[in-house]
């Protein structure tokens, strides 16, 4: 194991990624704290916020896996982002199945609560949106992603993540028959 004799919060996080990739334990702790935040976030808010710590776990250990492989051409971050959101759309998909075979038992059970249907019907809604656009509403909107790393984390330019977010935004009003708001500018890119 190789000491890490610098501020391990100062050093590049590429030079991190590469040390824990080359098998420095150390390293890889760092790396992981310096990135678990944004990770779990992403997590959050693509699925939810209980299975947030146990995708979070997922994405770590596919990228521990593969972390041999890791070149430091992209920053650690976005490639991270990366396994997050194939771990999320795999949960997202199982969850969707899921809940098709158990509307498909309860086609005769209707809602009593006027705030499940609203919930549901939103739900419903994003579900509708295609991955691509979902994802970028849920990485800007929801964990709070500028849309550059957005953009990394979805192998797409920072212009496509800002159209699909307007794009998702607009069916999301569409669809819900919604009346139009101001864009946030909150995730400036």
């Amino acid at each position: 194991m190789t000491v890490l004799r610098e501020d391990p919060d100062t050093l590049d996080l590429n030079a991190v990624a590469l040390r824990a990739g080359a098998g420095d334990g150390e390293a890889l702790t760092h790396l992981i704290k310096r990135t678990s935040g944004a990770i779990w976030r992403a997590c959050a808010a693509l699925v939810d916020r209980e299975s947030a710590d146990d995708l979070t776990q997922e994405t770590y250990l596919r990228a521990v896996r593969s972390l041999h492989t890791y070149r430091s051409e992209s920053a650690p971050l976005p490639w991270l982002l990366t396994i997050a959101r194939r771990v999320c759309a795999e949960e997202i998909g199982r969850r969707t199945r899921a809940r098709t075979a158990t509307r498909r038992l309860q086609a005769e059970t209707r809602p009593q609560k006027e705030e499940f249907m609203l919930i549901s019907e939103v739900t419903d809604a994003m579900d509708r949106l295609p991955s691509d656009r979902r994802a970028a509403l849920l990485l800007t909107a929801i964990a709070g992603l500028s849309y550059a790393d957005a953009a990394a984390a979805c192998g797409c330019a920072v212009g496509t993540i800002r159209s699909r977010v307007a794009r998702a935004r607009a069916e999301l009003i569409d669809t819900l028959g919604l009346a139009r708001l101001p864009e946030s500018r909150d995730a400036t890119g």
